[in-house]
């Protein structure tokens, strides 16, 4: 488990009665009692700081507590930075969605997988259409055959109550037709 910059101990916060002691120059000084080590640490003018606290003994280090600190909270910032979130888009339509409301939905879900991020189509269906699944099926089916290029279906929940959810994501890595 990684510390991050709340979490710290050092100083009169170290609670261990032994403590596994690194010196200002990295060097292993053994195990001390955590008093030796503060007064060790406050001869040189430094801190000590617990920075593996979850072995046992806990290992402790002489060092600049601020230094240490600000080089955590840059460590947390930079994964931070590193993080993807992906989002999951939701597109509805009905089983008599026209024409050009259907190209608007497939532009859109185009965006959002090139843009990363997941797209849940739902296609509900009303009152009696229900009894006319064939319909939202085709065209579900067409949806998929012309987002192909980009996108492929993660997962297919098929009829949950009365919509079919399906999710698309990326392609991963694979070559598409006619390259």
């Amino acid at each position: 488990m990684t510390q991050n910059a709340k979490s710290v101990r050092a100083n009169e916060r170290i609670r261990a009665a032994q403590i596994r002691l690194i010196g200002s120059g990295g060097e292993q000084l053994g195990i001390v009692t955590a008093k030796e080590g503060l007064e060790k640490a406050q001869s040189e003018g430094l801190d000590l700081v617990e920075v593996a606290p979850n072995v046992k003994p806990p290992v402790c280090r002489i060092l600049d507590l601020g230094k240490y600190l600000y080089s955590l909270s840059k460590k947390e910032k930079e994964a931070r930075k590193k993080q993807k979130v992906i989002d999951v888009k939701e597109l509805k339509m009905t089983s008599k969605i026209e024409e050009h409301d259907y190209q608007t939905k497939l532009r859109s879900a185009r965006n959002f997988i090139e843009r990363g991020d997941k797209v849940k189509l739902t296609m509900f269906f009303r009152g009696r259409e229900i009894t006319h699944m064939d319909l939202g099926e085709r065209i579900i089916a067409r949806f998929i055959q012309d987002i192909s290029d980009v996108g492929e279906v993660e997962k297919n929940d098929g009829l949950e109550g009365n919509a079919i959810h399906i999710y698309l994501t990326g392609r991963t890595g694979k070559k598409v037709q006619g390259e």
